[in-house]
């Protein structure tokens, strides 16, 4: 059958990523021909013993290893170029492997090391990974779209020009959706990037080739972008560490993406780890670097979680932890309600914790008003891109883009974006009255929310549908950190027999489960906490693993 222009294209990009891939040395072992649905396990048996030792690392056992020397940054960035070319054969999470490139910038962190007896920075050697469309001078940021194939980064973004003053080494690059603007991975570009815990599934969106090469320890520390849940959603489905801040503590600029230059609902720039201290430590260092003195639009605020501060702020106060069982609209799967109360009777039980019920606030109409605030200029600017390249749009970016109410037909005037954004504020006033309100019989109000990620653990393909259990903290930008809890267990979560659904959405969420479908899928949860209080969701969070051992 002859290709369609959009499909030669595609055939051009996979052919640059393989390309790219056929330049480890020695060559990435042979993958089995026949997958088995959890792939989880298959570096560690087709990689060596060294390799292995080496990515299933975390960064806090890396960074010092690589400070004094115990470590080479060559030996470390070979070992996890590797597994990133692995994890690919597995999952299709790349789009590109580095390989001349990160090596000569690993073999300066060692000449600096032996020549100055002391790392670059606070990041020496660490292999970073990084979502595609965040510019690198060079390199293409096609955001999904065929006919961005060739549009190529003048710079590199801002942020990555922080990592690498900390001595970081960029090495790989991942996979994205069309639009962007899925909770999954798919495009015509790549095709579809799928879970590693279980193929059947989706590694989530917008940034799952980060979620999915993380999940397979080809990452120990990477950048993903958030505008919905984009960081968070594929952090729970691969079993990782995500964490959404703030609009504007970290530096946006020389990302790429349609509509760019909207500010109704800000995208973000976030870490995702495979723990907790790599999200701690990308934080500090990028803002301990002084961001806003070079991009203004940025909020002036240090980062500040040493346990000193922790104590002092919990010291002589209850933690006080909201627990959100559900938004009111879609109940979660039995997985993640066990998760929820295994997580809360653990807190219960330890001093310098109170646990209340959080009641959800008009989440359904959080949903409403983010998503008509998504597309000003309207579905066209994407289905315009689309066309021009020839490309057919793909159910999810169909069901974002023409299936949403709220999506206006044409590009919204200036007067109807004010009306828009009129109605956004009210509901942040309304949430913060909300919030403060759980103060009310003693004056201290909820510290932070324990709540989903998501409906379920990871969904399967092209089911990621409902996004208001991150979009809504979007909408009031709040930070938001996720965390890894367990496994789905065909045992333990069984389906819940006699429920009733309480709408259509519901309804279609419980239907969709089963212990046998979602085997092996991790589950996370997330801890939400108020604007511009993130260094507290981090303390929160370590008081909550001090509690809980997760």
């Amino acid at each position: 059958m002859e290709m369609k222009p959009w499909q030669e294209v595609a055939q051009r990009a996979q052919a640059y990523r393989d390309k790219s891939i056929a330049e480890i040395n020695p060559p990435i072992p042979a993958v089995p021909e026949e997958l088995p649905q959890n792939v989880i396990h298959l570096p560690k048996q087709l990689l060596t013993p060294r390799e292995v030792e080496i990515t299933e690392m975390l960064p806090e056992e890396l960074l010092p290893a690589l400070a004094d020397g115990k470590l080479t940054s060559v030996e470390v960035i070979n070992a996890f170029v590797r597994r990133a070319g692995l994890a690919q054969q597995l999952v299709n999470c790349v789009t590109e492997v580095m390989v001349p490139q990160a090596l000569e910038r690993a073999k300066h962190c060692d000449e600096y090391l032996a020549k100055h007896g002391g790392p670059i920075g606070p990041l020496h050697g660490l292999p970073i990974s990084v979502k595609e469309h965040i510019g690198m001078k060079g390199l293409t940021q096609n955001c999904g779209f065929v006919a961005w194939i060739d549009e190529v980064a003048k710079d590199d973004a801002f942020i990555l020009k922080l990592l690498h003053n900390a001595g970081a080494v960029f090495y790989v690059r991942t996979t994205e959706p069309q639009l962007l603007m899925h909770l999954e991975t798919a495009s015509n570009l790549y095709g579809v990037t799928v879970n590693p815990y279980n193929r059947t599934l989706t590694s989530g969106g917008s940034s799952g080739g980060e979620g999915a090469l993380l999940g397979l320890r080809g990452s120990c520390l990477g950048i993903g972008t958030d505008i919905g849940g984009s960081i968070r959603s594929p952090a729970a489905n691969n079993g990782v560490w995500g964490f959404r801040p703030s609009s504007y503590r970290l530096p946006n600029s020389g990302a790429h993406a349609p509509g760019l230059g909207e500010e109704q609902i800000v995208p973000v720039i976030g870490p995702m780890s495979t723990s907790f201290a790599g999200l701690n430590v990308f934080m500090k260092t990028i803002i301990d670097q002084k961001p806003w003195l070079n991009e203004p639009s940025m909020v002036p605020l240090k980062w500040n979680t040493t346990e000193s501060h922790l104590v002092e702020r919990f010291g002589q106060k209850k933690l006080k932890v909201g627990i959100m069982w559900h938004d009111g609209v879609v109940k979660p799967h039995p997985p993640i309600m066990r998760a929820l109360t295994e997580i809360t009777a653990k807190l219960k039980n330890t001093p310098g914790i109170e646990i209340i019920d959080w009641a959800p606030h008009k989440h359904e109409e959080s949903w409403d008003i983010i998503s008509s605030l998504y597309f000003c200029a309207s579905a066209k600017e994407d289905l315009d891109i689309m066309e021009a390249g020839g490309e057919p749009i793909l159910p999810l970016s169909k069901f974002i883009l023409l299936d949403q109410v709220g999506v206006p037909k044409e590009e919204d005037t200036a007067s109807t974006i004010w009306k828009k954004t009129i109605r956004r504020e009210a509901f942040k006033t309304e949430y913060a009255a909300h919030w403060n309100a759980t103060g009310a019989a003693d004056g201290h109000p909820v510290d932070v929310i324990l709540c989903p990620v998501g409906p379920g653990a990871a969904p399967p393909l092209d089911h990621s549908r409902y996004w208001a259990y991150t979009s809504t903290w979007n909408l009031l930008d709040y930070p938001a950190l996720v965390f890894p809890y367990s496994q789905v267990g065909q045992e333990k979560d069984k389906v819940e027999e006699g429920y009733v659904p309480m709408n259509d959405q519901d309804d279609w969420n419980y239907k969709l489960y089963s212990p046998e479908r979602y085997a092996d899928a991790p589950i996370s949860l997330q801890l939400v906490g108020r604007r511009y209080e993130d260094e507290k969701v981090f303390e929160a969070m370590q008081f909550i693993r001090i509690a809980t051992g997760v």
